[in-house]
C-alpha cells in the first residue's frame, strides 16, 4: 500500500524527517522499555535533541530556534509516533510552551528562556489542570496575588506533562479571585523557586514513560515581570488562542499512530500462521485491515488539510476540534481491531500494539475531552 504523501511536505522537511527518524531509532526506540520502567526519559535526551536542532524548530532563529514552521514540528511528532514512543514530552515543549513564550512573552522573557529551551538546557511545562477543575479552566483555584513587586503563588496542579523534569512552568492562575475567566493570568514559575514542589509522578494506565506529575505551589514568590502578557486577566484568551495548535498536535500524532498500528498488524498477520495459512488470508482479517486502512487514509487527508490551513493561518477552531475528536476516536478503534488480530500476543506488553492500545486512550481526554470538542462544534451549527 503506497503511503500518503502530505501536501505540505518539502525537500527541507524530508531532510528533517531523516534526521528525526535516525534520532528516534537510535536514542529513543531502544530505550522505550527503560523509560517506561523509570517513568521518565533520560534527562540528557533533551540535550542530545538540542544539539541536533530538533528542539524549538518552529521558533525564530533570533531566539535560538530553527526558524521553521509547525510543519517541522509535525514531522517530529510523526516520527515519534512511528517508533511507538509516548514517553518524551517534546511536542509540548516545542509546540506549546515555547509558543506561549513566543506569542506573549516580553523580549526579555523570550531572550532569557527560548534559547535555553532550544538547547535542552531548560525543559518546559504548562500547568492548567487542577484536581477539581479538569476542562473547566475558568474556575481554577491556584492564585497568583500581587504583593508589591512580586506575585505570591499558591495552589496545586495535576496531570502535568514533563512535570518532574520541568525547569520552567507556565502556570494558569487567578490574579483576580473576584472574576471568572477575566481573572485568569499566566505566570512563569521557575522550578528552583522556594515553595515550588513536584509531587509524585502519576501511575497512569498508559503513557507510563511520561513523567506526568502533580505540582504544588506554597507561597512561591515570583517577580511581577514573570507575568506572561501585557496585563493581568489575559490568560483565558491566551489559552483559547493556543489550544487549537495543541489539538492539531494530537490529531497529527493520532494519524501517525493509526498508520503505525496498521503497518505492524499487516506484517504480523502475514507472518503468523493459523490453520495452515497466514492470518492475513482469512476474510475477516482482510476486511478489518481494509477498514483500518480506510480510516487511516481519510484521517491523513483530513489532518494534512488542517496542517496546510494552519500553516496559512486559516485553520478555524471548530475544524481543529473536529480533527481532534474524530482522529483520536478512530485511532482507538484501529488500535483495538489491530490488537484483536494479534490474538493473545496483542495482550502482551512486549508487543507494540499493546502499548499503542493503552497509550491512545488518553488522546480522547486531554487538550479538552472529545465531549468538549463536540460542544465547540455544535455551537457553530
Amino acid at each position: 500500500m503506497t503511503a500518503q504523501t502530505s501536501s505540505w511536505m518539502t525537500e527541507d522537511l524530508a531532510d528533517v524527517r531523516d534526521l528525526a527518524r535516525n534520532f528516534f531509532e537510535k536514542e529513543v526506540a531502544p530505550n522505550i522499555e527503560k523509560f517506561i520502567e523509570q517513568h521518565h526519559v533520560d534527562r540528557d535526551l533533551w540535550n542530545k535533541a538540542g544539539e541536533l536542532g530538533l528542539l524549538c524548530m518552529s521558533i525564530p532563529e533570533e531566539y535560538g530556534g530553527g526558524g521553521g514552521t509547525f510543519a517541522h514540528e509535525a514531522v517530529l511528532i510523526e516520527e515519534q509516533a512511528r517508533v511507538g514512543d509516548t514517553s518524551w514530552g517534546v511536542s509540548l515543549h516545542n509546540s506549546i510552551v515555547a509558543h506561549y513564550l513566543l506569542s506573549y512573552g516580553t523580549e526579555e522573557q523570550k531572550q532569557k528562556w527560548l534559547p535555553k529551551m532550544a538547547t535542552g538546557e531548560v525543559v518546559g511545562a504548562i500547568a492548567m489542570t487542577e484536581p477539581g477543575t479538569g476542562s473547566d479552566l475558568q474556575n481554577v483555584k491556584t492564585k497568583a496575588i500581587q504583593h508589591g513587586d512580586e506575585y505570591v503563588v499558591n495552589g496545586s496542579k495535576t496531570f502535568i506533562t514533563n512535570g518532574s523534569q520541568a525547569d520552567l512552568v507556565i502556570v494558569v492562575a487567578k490574579t483576580d479571585t473576584a472574576e471568572a475567566k477575566n481573572g485568569i493570568s499566566l505566570v512563569l514559575v521557575e522550578a528552583d523557586r522556594p515553595g515550588y514542589r513536584c509531587g509524585r509522578v502519576l501511575d497512569k494506565l498508559g503513557q507510563r514513560g511520561q513523567d506526568t506529575a502533580e505540582l504544588f505551589f506554597d507561597d512561591v514568590r515570583i517577580p511581577t515581570s514573570n507575568l506572561l502578557g501585557t496585563a493581568e486577566g489575559l490568560g483565558f484568551i491566551q489559552l483559547m488562542q493556543q489550544l487549537p495548535q495543541e489539538r492539531l498536535i494530537i490529531a497529527v500524532g493520532a494519524v501517525a499512530g493509526m498508520e503505525g498500528a496498521l503497518a505492524q498488524t499487516i506484517a504480523y498477520t502475514k507472518s503468523r500462521q493459523a490453520f495452515g495459512k497466514p492470518i492475513f488470508a482469512f476474510q475477516n482479517t482482510k476486511f478489518k485491515l481494509a477498514e483500518a486502512a480506510t480510516d487511516a487514509k481519510i484521517a491523513r487527508v483530513f489532518v494534512d488539510d488542517c496542517v496546510s490551513k494552519h500553516l496559512r493561518g486559516e485553520l478555524d477552531i471548530p475544524t481543529v476540534a473536529m480533527a481532534k475528536w474524530w482522529t483520536t476516536e478512530r485511532a482507538m478503534s484501529v488500535a483495538d481491531n489491530c490488537l484483536q488480530l494479534h490474538g493473545g500476543y496483542g495482550y502482551m506488553t512486549e508487543y507494540p500494539i499493546a502499548r499503542a492500545w493503552v497509550d491512545n486512550r488518553v488522546q480522547m481526554i486531554y487538550a479538552g475531552t472529545n465531549e468538549i470538542m463536540k460542544e465547540i462544534i455544535a455551537r457553530t451549527l
